[in-house]
């Protein structure tokens, strides 16, 4: 039994010097033998690279050890890929990547894999700040976040590889690339991999190019739960428009030729394939993983016996390709080359400060985004038989519009001048939105630029992270603020770590717009009317953007796609239902109605209305109209309120915040989200950390999920609470 993986490296070498024993084959060999020896040199490579995490974290000098061993049979997946088809690879796809990196000229796979596990600031892909398989110049883009979590992404890179070539948008990759993505067979139970699945399948129904191949690699093992012998095979085997292919993971010319019939067709035919390869799982899940607690002796010997690096050699041995001796002659040069570098790669620098480890996380080019944001429009070729509209020429002066005809026009605007805006989500297509937003936009700019997705948030946002993978600038609409929690990994745990594991060299451009906030009259209930906002902004680096009127809205939209585009960055566009079609600040007066500015709103920057001395009202969304109200009922007391609008959540504009505070020397919080982990906690903190002294307050919503009909005014904040907060305030007390 393997007790750990000096164990394993032992049985190992013990099996391969009693290879004499195996007959030749009579059989012509199906691999020729400089293929076959390069291919046991990734999978050798890859399993002394398991064992050098192992024993430097054994010496607290290394800290990962999640290990491939195993799982070699992967190789073959590289082998039969193009260096330039992007991969999104399981944690135990170690073979895949040295396999694909020593076929590219200048790339290092020991050296590179060694550095993430020490955490070295050297680390080519991470900088340091996790171990992951990932590589710019190998076309490999890192897992970064949970179980599964990457298949979305891989399907929306797949989904976009077709589109760029046919938009003529530059793209990363060749238009006849091909996507693999590999999982475990526990993974393969995630609804984010039946989700991301399904959404490949249903694609490729509808006549979409799906080029995309799925690696399954099946060792029976979600850490101790076992997985049933057939379960893969049942449960993607007979799936419609899924290409089911399945080898031997721990035959090398049996996986070769499975992986290679899996890339033709995917290639060829621009369609999905399910490649299902058996493998084992030798030496434990990780380093603290003990596996004799949860499986008996029997069933160790019986990996063990399959072990694929074994496979591999008994192969080149009964075929005559090369004897056990010069075998284990490679093995242990490579070894000896591992155990080299993992002696130098400690002796490197880490990650020592703060502002190191965050350099990734939110670039800023503030004046290149203005100048991307005040771009002049230039035409872009419509569809063929459809008409776009003139971006170009004297425009003529723009109504005064509602909140959602100004992102309408905003969002026709950025379709006509830039061709690498896509506009899409459930209902956004024919429809135009629930609420009407995207009405008219699929009519003007054709179905490759605005369309309808499945009802799957993680699909939607999946097609965003690879839409802009590969050159897109995604503007995806998710219809509810509360159906962005079905989905938030693919925000915290992908779109946003993206660029922090890559150290700045991959990024996931997009603008989510999100229906949200509450006081939606006639249509409404917690699903509908969710006014919780914390777990968006605690996500590090995201841009949460909350605009209240048409103007600021139609400016803050076209800086979020151009920080998108120029920064990289991850916006959310939280748009308030109840402030779509308002007109109206007082009954009858159009006054909430503004025509789309095509001013520059840099991030992170407030809008005042008023000059009052008394009192500043700090607020966003809904509560400004709420706070104006109040602010002129205010002056009938004698007080005199200005109304800061935050308008950006995160990061939120500290100068403005504090300049207005200190200003009147009173500041009230109007927050229409919970009063715990609310926007209100951070506005205080803010305040106080920059040195505020005056007099403080704050008035929320109540920790509360809202009700359908009159009852949700008693959880929501109103006007008079904000009302009455003010004028304790601002009354001398006697």
């Amino acid at each position: 039994m393997v007790r750990s993986s000096l164990d394993m490296d032992a049985a190992f070498r013990t099996a391969l010097t009693g290879l004499a024993v195996y007959a030749r084959s009579d059989a012509a060999p199906t691999l020729a033998a400089a293929e076959a020896l390069d291919l046991f040199e990734s999978q050798a490579t890859s399993r002394h690279l398991d064992l050098a995490a192992r024993r430097l974290g054994a010496a607290g000098r290394g800290y990962y050890s999640i290990g491939s061993a195993g799982h070699e049979g992967n190789a073959a997946v590289a082998a039969a890929l193009r260096v330039d088809d992007p991969a999104l690879l399981h944690y135990r796809s170690g073979a895949f990547f040295v396999q694909r990196c020593r076929r590219i000229p200048g790339l290092d796979p020991v050296r590179d894999v060694l550095l993430g596990v020490v955490a070295a600031a050297a680390d080519p892909i991470s900088g340091g700040r996790h171990k992951v398989f990932g590589s710019k110049a190998a076309a490999i883009i890192p897992q970064t976040s949970t179980i599964a979590s990457q298949l979305p992404r891989a399907v929306g890179l797949a989904f976009a590889l077709d589109r760029a070539a046919r938009q003529g948008v530059r793209c990363p990759w060749p238009a006849d690339a091909v996507v693999v993505c590999s999982f475990g067979d526990a993974s393969a139970n995630h609804s984010t991999a039946t989700g991301a699945i399904n959404a490949a399948v249903h694609a490729a129904a509808q006549g979409v190019p799906m080029p995309i191949v799925f690696v399954c690699e099946d060792n029976g093992l979600g850490i101790s739960v076992p997985t049933p012998p057939d379960w893969i095979e049942s449960a993607y085997g007979p799936r419609p428009g899924l290409t089911y292919l399945a080898a031997d993971g721990c035959d090398l010319p049996e996986a070769l030729g499975a992986a290679e019939d899996a890339v033709q067709l995917a290639r060829t035919w621009r369609t999905p394939v399910f490649l299902h390869l058996r493998t084992v799982r030798l030496g434990g899940h990780a380093g603290s993983d003990v596996e004799a607690a949860y499986r008996g002796p029997a069933e160790l010997a019986a990996d063990l016996a399959r072990d694929p690096l074994l496979g591999t050699a008994r192969y080149l041995h009964s075929t005559g390709l090369a004897e056990a001796p010069a075998l284990l002659e490679r093995y242990d040069r490579i070894g000896a080359q591992v155990r080299a570098t993992a002696e130098e790669v400690v002796r490197e620098a880490r990650l020592d400060s703060a502002a190191a480890v965050m350099a990734p996380l939110a670039p800023a080019r503030p004046d290149a985004v203005c100048a991307d944001a005040q771009r002049a429009h230039t035409e872009v070729t419509p569809p063929s038989g459809q008409h776009m509209g003139s971006a170009t020429g004297a425009a003529a002066p723009l109504p005064p519009m509602t909140l959602a005809q100004a992102i309408n026009h905003t969002l026709g605007e950025m379709l006509a001048r830039d061709r690498d805006v896509l506009v899409f989500g459930e209902d956004v297509g024919r429809k135009g939105g629930v609420y009407g937003v995207t009405k008219g936009l699929r009519k003007r700019f054709g179905a490759r630029r605005v369309f309808d997705t499945l009802l799957d948030e993680q699909a939607v946002l999946g097609t965003a992270l690879g839409a802009g993978l590969a050159g897109f600038v995604p503007i995806p609409e998710i219809q509810y603020l509360a159906y962005v929690h079905n989905a938030a990994d693919q925000i915290r745990g992908e779109a946003a770590t993206l660029s922090f594991f890559s150290n700045g060299q991959y990024r996931n451009p997009m603008v989510v717009r999100i229906a949200g906030l509450a006081y939606q009259k006639g249509f409404g209930g917690h699903f509908h009317n969710d006014d919780s906002l914390a777990a968006l902004r605690d996500i590090p680096g995201v841009v949460l953007a909350v605009p209240a009127r048409a103007d600021d809205a139609a400016a803050m939209l076209r800086t979020c796609v151009s920080a998108a585009r120029v920064d990289g960055r991850v916006c959310l566009f939280v748009e308030p239902i109840a402030l779509y079609h308002t007109r109206d600040l007082h009954p009858g007066d159009e006054s909430w109605l503004a025509a789309p500015s095509s001013e520059h709103v840099p991030i992170g920057s407030a809008r005042v209305y008023g000059d009052g001395a008394d009192l500043t009202i700090v607020t966003f969304g809904n509560g400004v109209p709420m706070s104006l109200r109040t602010a002129e009922r205010l002056a009938t007391h004698g007080v005199r309120a200005r109304v800061l609008d935050l308008r950006w959540l995160n990061p939120l504009p500290i100068e403005d915040l504090l300049r207005h505070a200190e200003a009147t020397g009173r500041v009230l919080v109007a927050d229409e989200t919970r009063r715990g982990g609310g926007v209100s906690e951070s506005v205080y903190a803010a305040l106080l950390d920059g040195g505020y002294r005056g007099a403080l307050a704050r008035v929320t919503s109540a920790d509360s999920f809202v009700p359908l009909g009159p009852a949700a005014d008693t959880v929501l904040l109103g006007e008079s609470e904000i009302e009455s907060a003010a004028l304790r305030m601002t009354t001398p007390t006697r």
